[in-house]
């Protein structure tokens, strides 16, 4: 059928499933790196006490069937390896089913992670890295053009995260309305990056006009992907302009990286390979008879899935950030439908004093994103995804003990716990772990150009109350975290 394949896109396609697998090699290594102290079988919040308690048809997993840390490692560390073979073009050197069953391991894999996270696993991009891998499973190899209608599931997925965000938003806070918000963001979002304090300090009526072009770009331009072209490809051109402002103001992991790639699927690929000089391939071979019938079933399947989240975009109460089926197949996205107005952090503390009183020395445990030090300047981080110093922001934002998993936190803190220890940036207690752990709140703001120049603080910082009292391992003892 010649309508199935659009062989100029050609060059989009190869972007797109590139990128996408080196997304996909971030997060398996992050998920690697980070899993023994969260969900590992001594962690936190360990994934066999959460399969015990929840059914495979509500967490779809291999970690069902087999748990061990060595298991996690092995799934992992394969997850990124195979990833990494894709970016290097694995997938394109194979035959086509071959190339599918690389890109299915792939999302299998990852699947199975997210499923037993729990809290660490509670973001939105997880699900937007599955839906999007899925795509990329469907949009086939080099042994054939790319599905059309693959395409256009693309840019149906990029127009709900964008025009879902912008939704969310005009429902949500005041604030997005009169357009002050971002007076507040770049101080208050979960993870400042070194660019934040000046975007921070940007004149309030350039604030103004942030604003409204996020607006825009999120409510107009999306409509725009679905035109012909050029014109979908300079909205995707918009949306990707737009998230690369995203990037260099703050740390959202993955997402708008995701984003971008998702919006060069749109772009018109014969025309790019044409400005920049690239020779056009040979012409792909017709693409096989069950190749189209699968591609048609699963494009089907999303156009049934897909009433859900298009309710939802007319919903006056729109969910942010939702899977309505465990596979995480089409979901609904969004973010910042609410903006924090006062940065509080919860900052970690031990001391060796077996009996602390007012005369007490305690130290500062140093997290490797989170603010702490009140003269370090942010770093970037983005698209790794450090879980723990984005579980702390929403500690901060919860009431006292609102957020138990800080005790399994203090008590493999007490212990000098060697997994928990590699999350932090920091240890004050490297040769003996302390005899007693709290937690305090304060309120951080960013200092302004000229308490730079004199102290060199990036933020002021002001306490405001104790968060968790002091505590030793005794009191500790078999602190158990339910999600």
């Amino acid at each position: 059928m010649e309508w199935f394949t659009a062989s100029g896109y050609w060059l989009s396609r190869l972007v797109f499933q590139r990128s996408l697998a080196a997304l996909y090699v971030i997060a398996f290594v992050a998920a690697a790196n980070q899993f023994r102290a969260l969900i590992g079988a001594n962690g936190m919040l360990p994934v066999p006490r959460f399969t015990a308690r929840v059914p495979f048809r509500r967490s779809p997993s291999l970690f069902h069937l087999h748990y061990s840390d060595r298991f996690f490692a092995l799934v992992a560390w394969g997850g990124a390896a195979l990833s990494a073979a894709v970016v290097a073009g694995a997938a394109d050197a194979v035959p086509l089913w071959a190339s599918m069953v690389m890109w299915a391991v792939m999302w299998a894999l990852y699947l199975s992670v997210v499923n037993v996270g729990q809290v660490w696993y509670g973001f939105g991009w997880e699900s937007l890295l599955l839906e999007a891998g899925l795509l990329g499973l469907f949009l086939g190899n080099a042994r054939t053009a790319p599905p059309v209608l693959v395409l256009w599931l693309v840019r149906w997925l990029l127009f709900r995260v964008e025009f879902g965000a912008g939704l969310i938003k005009m429902r949500g806070d005041r604030c997005w309305r009169d357009l002050t918000c971002l007076y507040y963001h770049h101080e208050t979002q979960p993870m400042p990056g070194p660019l934040s304090w000046f975007f921070h300090h940007l004149p309030k009526p350039l604030h103004r006009v942030e604003t409204a072009a996020n607006h825009m770009a999120q409510l107009v331009v999306p409509v725009l992907l679905f035109t012909p072209q050029p014109v979908a490809s300079v909205a995707a051109g918009i949306v990707i302009v737009t998230q690369l402002w995203l990037v260099a103001s703050g740390n959202f992991a993955w997402l708008n990286w995701l984003t971008i790639v998702l919006a060069f699927a749109a772009v018109d690929g014969a025309r790019a390979a044409d400005v920049l000089g690239l020779p056009r391939p040979p012409a792909s071979p017709a693409a096989p008879v069950w190749y189209e019938a699968v591609v048609l079933a699963f494009t089907v399947l999303v156009a049934v899935l897909s009433y859900w989240p298009a309710r939802n975009l007319v919903s006056r109460g729109q969910l942010m950030n939702y899977s309505f089926n465990r596979l995480h197949l089409v979901n609904a996205y969004g973010a910042f439908g609410s903006i924090t107005r006062v940065r509080m952090e919860v900052v970690v503390e031990g001391t060796a004093d077996p009996d602390p009183g007012p005369g007490s020395r305690w130290l500062e445990y140093e997290f490797k994103g989170k603010p702490g030090d009140p003269r370090r300047l942010p770093r970037q981080f983005a698209p790794y995804h450090l879980r723990l110093d984005w579980l702390m922001w929403f500690a901060a934002l919860s009431s006292l003990y609102a957020e138990p998993w800080l005790l399994a936190l203090a008590a493999r803190l007490l212990a000098n716990d060697r997994d928990t220890l590699k999350l932090l940036r920091r240890n004050p207690f490297p040769d003996a772990p302390p005899a007693y752990v709290r937690a305090r709140l304060f309120r951080y703001r960013f200092t302004g150009p000229r308490e730079l120049r004199e102290t060199g603080a990036w933020w002021r910082r002001n306490p405001v109350r104790e968060y968790l009292p002091p505590v030793n391992a005794a009191v500790l003892g078999g602190v158990r975290y339910e999600a």
